[in-house]
C-alpha cells in the first residue's frame, strides 16, 4: 500500500471514532435536558438526510477539489456542528450539522481510494477501511459511553482554563469538547493526505445564482450519473448489492436490539452489546475478504446476501447467549465477506464512468434511502400489530427475497449481454497490472 494511504485511514478512523462518540453524547444531553424520547430516536434519521437532500452537491464537490482538503472541510463543518450543540442550539438541528459534513466525507475518503491505489489493491483497501470503520463504531460508542459516565466526567469538568470561563457544566458537554479535540486530530491528518494529482472536475456553478438555484442546476448531472451506473452491467448489480446490505445493516441496530429484549429478556443497555458483535463480525469478515477476493470475483459473493436474510429469521429461533454471540458474528461476517468486494466493483465501475466523487455520492443518495424505506417497512410492521418475531421474519424474507431477485438480474445479463460483461470482467481484471 502506498504510505498516504495509511494517513487516509488515520483521518477516517478519528474522523469516525467522534461522529459515534458524539451520538451518544448528544442523546445524554438531550436525556438530561429533558427531551421526549422521540427527539432522542430522530437523532439516526436526521444524521442522514443531508446523505439524500445534498448527494447531487457533495459528489460533484468531492471530484472539483483535492480529496484531502474536501475532508478537512467536512471535518470543519463537524466541528462547527459541535460548537452549536455546545453552545445552545438544539441537539436534532447540530447533529443534522455534523451529519452534514459526513455527507461532503464520504464521498472524498471512498473515491480518493480509486486516485491513489491501482484496481488490484481496491479490494485490499476497502476492507482495511471498512474493517477500520467499523473498528471506530464500536470505540466511538465505548469512548462516548465513558466520556458522559461519572468517572471521566468528574475529571473533565475539573480542568479549567485560567482566566477563561468555557460554560461546560454538565458531562455531556465535556464530552462534546472532548470530542472537538478528536476532530482536529482528525483535520490534522486531513492535511497530511497527498495530492494524487488527478484532474479535477470543477462544479458546475454560476457565481450569480444564489445557492439553491446552484443546487438545482447540478441535478440532471446528479441524475444522469444516477442512471448511468443503474444501466451499467456491473455498476447496477454492485449498486443494487451495497444498496441493500447497507439499507438492511443501517436497520439491524433496532432489530437487535428488539429480538434481544424478546429473546434474551436483555435492556437496553445489554442489548447494544450485542450491536458490536455484529459489527465485530462484520469487521472480520471485511478482513478475509480483503485478503481472499479479486475485483473480478466480486459477483460471487451475491449468494451470501441471500444467507444473510435467511439468519435473521433464524434469529426467532434463537434464545440463548452462547448461541446467540457466535451466532451473531457470522451474521455480521457473511455481510462484511460480501460488501467489500461489491463495493470495490462499484468504486472501480463508477470512477470509470463518472468521477469517483460523483459515484461516491450516487451510491450514498441509494444506501441512505434504502435504509429509510427499509426503516419504514419494519415500523410499519410493528404499527399494524405484527410481533417482534414476525416483523423480524418479514425483514429478512425481504432482504433475501432482493438479494435472490439481484442473482437472478445478474445472471440474466450474463445470459443477454455476455460480450459485454465479459469485457467490463477483463478491465477489472487487466487493471491489476498497472
Amino acid at each position: 500500500m502506498k504510505r498516504g494511504f495509511y494517513t487516509i485511514m488515520s483521518a477516517q478512523f478519528f474522523s469516525s471514532l467522534a461522529d459515534n462518540a458524539l451520538f451518544v453524547a448528544a442523546v445524554e444531553l438531550m436525556r438530561s435536558n429533558g427531551a421526549p424520547e422521540w427527539q432522542r430516536a430522530a437523532l439516526v434519521p436526521i444524521f442522514t438526510i443531508f446523505y439524500v437532500a445534498f448527494a447531487p452537491l457533495v459528489g460533484a464537490f468531492a471530484d472539483a477539489l483535492p480529496k484531502g482538503k474536501v475532508m478537512f472541510i467536512s471535518n470543519a463543518i463537524k466541528v462547527v456542528g459541535c460548537v452549536m450543540m455546545l453552545f445552545g442550539s438544539h441537539p436534532l438541528f447540530a447533529y443534522a450539522i455534523v451529519g452534514l459534513g459526513a455527507a461532503a466525507y464520504s464521498p472524498a475518503k471512498y473515491g480518493i481510494l480509486t486516485e491513489l491505489l491501482p484496481a488490484s489493491q481496491l479490494v485490499k483497501a476497502n476492507g482495511w477501511i471498512e474493517g477500520l470503520t467499523i473498528a471506530s463504531i464500536i470505540l466511538g460508542i465505548v469512548l462516548g459511553g465513558q466520556l458522559v459516565g461519572h468517572t471521566l466526567s468528574s475529571h473533565l469538568l475539573a480542568f479549567n482554563f485560567p482566566f477563561i470561563d468555557t460554560g461546560v457544566e454538565t458531562p455531556p458537554e465535556a464530552a462534546i469538547a472532548t470530542l472537538i479535540l478528536v476532530y482536529v486530530v482528525a483535520a490534522w491528518f486531513n492535511t497530511r493526505i497527498p495530492d494524487t494529482g488527478v484532474e479535477m472536475r470543477p462544479l458546475r456553478a454560476n457565481p450569480q445564482y444564489g445557492f439553491v438555484r446552484n443546487m438545482v442546476a447540478l441535478l440532471p448531472d446528479f441524475w444522469h450519473c444516477n442512471s448511468r451506473l443503474w444501466r451499467d452491467k456491473l455498476g447496477q448489480i454492485s449498486l443494487a448489492t451495497t444498496t441493500l446490505f447497507w439499507g438492511a445493516g443501517g436497520n439491524l441496530k433496532y432489530i437487535v436490539l428488539a429480538w434481544a429484549s424478546l429473546a434474551l429478556g436483555y435492556n437496553t443497555a445489554q442489548a447494544s452489546s450485542l450491536t458490536g458483535v455484529v459489527a465485530i463480525g462484520t469487521a472480520i469478515g471485511a478482513v478475509v475478504a480483503s485478503m481472499r477476493m479479486r475485483l473480478d470475483m466480486a459477483t460471487r459473493v451475491i449468494p451470501l446476501g441471500i444467507g444473510m436474510g435467511i439468519l435473521v429469521m433464524a434469529m426467532n429461533f434463537i434464545g440463548n447467549i452462547w448461541v446467540a454471540v457466535p451466532f451473531l458474528i457470522l451474521l455480521g461476517g457473511l455481510g462484511g465477506f460480501l460488501v467489500v468486494p461489491m463495493n470495490a466493483l462499484l468504486q472501480h465501475r463508477g470512477h470509470n464512468l463518472m468521477g469517483a466523487g460523483r459515484s461516491i455520492a450516487v451510491q450514498n443518495f441509494n444506501e441512505q434511502a434504502c435504509i429509510l424505506i427499509l426503516g419504514a417497512f419494519y415500523s410499519a410492521c410493528t404499527g399494524l400489530g405484527m410481533s417482534a418475531y414476525a416483523a423480524i421474519s418479514a425483514f429478512g424474507v425481504v432482504v433475501a427475497g432482493f438479494m435472490w431477485l439481484i442473482k437472478r438480474w445478474h445472471q440474466r445479463n450474463l445470459r443477454k449481454y455476455p460480450e459485454e460483461v465479459e469485457h467490463l470482467l477483463a478491465i477489472a481484471r487487466s487493471d491489476k497490472h498497472h
